[in-house]
């Protein structure tokens, strides 16, 4: 029988398996937290090109104003393009597009284009929205597809 000293140290062990589990917890906490972010200064700005002419605005550089209204029911009532009444044809409103911002050559990738704020009525059916964005945004000629507008925003909807 061995008898201790009251005075002699007690070793005490430290788990260890604890202490590793949280390292390991906070390791995943921070790489699935970190954010890849671009780098500063790395701006994608277009300036105009030097002309003699004193500050004129191309109306394609604005962003286009689209009005679809709807009625009770929530059907398509009647289009606008930039307070031009088009009724309620899609063709008439992807000619005017045409007419306003130019068709590109197919297959083009131009990406600086112009852009475009669909504004609706609250109950206007979702169909119709498909319609309008199929209509703005190109169309298939031939093989190749003509790109028109690329950059489509949304502004609130109206009661």
């Amino acid at each position: 029988m061995k008898v201790r000293n009251r005075n002699e140290a007690i070793k005490q062990d430290v788990n260890m398996t604890s202490m590793i589990d949280i390292v390991f917890l906070l390791l995943i906490f921070f790489v699935m937290s970190f954010k890849i972010v671009e780098m500063e200064g790395d701006f994608s700005v277009r300036m105009p090109l030097a002309s003699d002419q004193s500050g004129a605005i191309d109306d394609t550089e604005l962003p286009l104003k689209l009005r679809l209204r709807a009625d009770v029911s929530g059907k398509l009532a009647s289009i606008q393009m930039n307070e031009i009444p088009l009724g309620v044809d899609f063709g008439a409103l992807q000619n005017t597009v045409i007419g306003l911002i130019g068709a590109a050559s197919p297959g083009e990738e131009s990406g600086q284009g112009p852009e475009i704020e669909i504004d609706t009525d609250f109950n206007l059916k979702y169909e119709h929205v498909i319609e309008a964005i199929t209509a703005v945004s190109g169309y298939k000629e031939g093989d190749q597809t003509v790109k028109l507008i690329e950059k489509i925003k949304f502004a609130k909807p109206r009661r």
